[in-house]
């Protein structure tokens, strides 16, 4: 996998950079702001970026413009968005889009699994932070979401994070058979066909994302 990495910090920079490379990744370039990042796409063809949410010179929201300009301009490309706290807005935006992801910073301390939600979005598939999928099924009070119990919101906060039932199953200690069942259940409750497979997934997360716009 081929990487580039756009973060102000220097020392996580650097950080980020030898993970990837423990890992067995090819780190293809490393920057300091948001300002170069797509000329470094256009140049070295990663297969993922991971940039900060927020970047010189403002501090704002530069990484998440910078991530949402290249999904547009390289639609294949993954992209992988870290933030130092839960920013719900940035994330809307750009979940609809393959190939997504958007983690808390700490989650770098668990290399083993930021790595695999790294390539899960380099290869096409999404990777949400559980804090911020916690916060968009806090805010999604009514409509569908209202109608959904509790185990079934905690199945769904775990596809959000791009998880199969097989994982969410070991994940909650419970049954493939089970999470099934919930899984069927809870997407007729957001009035979707319950046929089992990745595209009704992705529409139950837009549900979610849908209901906190």
């Amino acid at each position: 996998m081929r990487v580039v990495i756009a973060e102000d910090q220097a020392l996580l920079r650097e950080g980020l950079a030898r993970l990837f490379a423990d890992g067995g990744h090819e780190v293809v370039a490393t920057l300091g702001d948001a300002i170069g990042l797509a000329s470094a796409v256009s140049a070295f063809r990663p297969d993922l970026v991971v940039v900060d949410i927020r970047m010189p010179p403002t501090f704002t929201d530069e990484g998440a413009r910078a991530a949402r300009s290249l999904k547009q301009s390289h639609p294949d490309l993954g992209v992988l968005v870290l933030s130092q706290h839960v920013e719900t807005t940035h994330v809307a935006e750009l979940i609809t889009e393959g190939g997504f992801g958007y983690l808390l910073k700490d989650r770098v301390l668990d290399v083993a699994d930021f790595l695999a939600a790294a390539t899960r979005v380099a290869r096409g598939g999404s990777a949400l932070d559980p804090q911020v999928v916690a916060g968009l099924l806090g805010r999604g009070t009514d409509g569908p979401l209202a109608r959904l119990s509790e185990r079934e919101r905690t199945v769904l906060e775990h596809m959000a994070q791009g998880l199969t039932n097989t994982g969410i199953a070991k994940r909650l200690q419970l049954s493939e058979r089970t999470i099934e069942a919930h899984v069927r259940h809870l997407l007729v409750k957001l009035d979707l066909p319950s046929d089992e497979d990745g595209h009704r997934r992705v529409l139950a997360v837009l549900a979610l994302l849908d209901a906190t716009r």
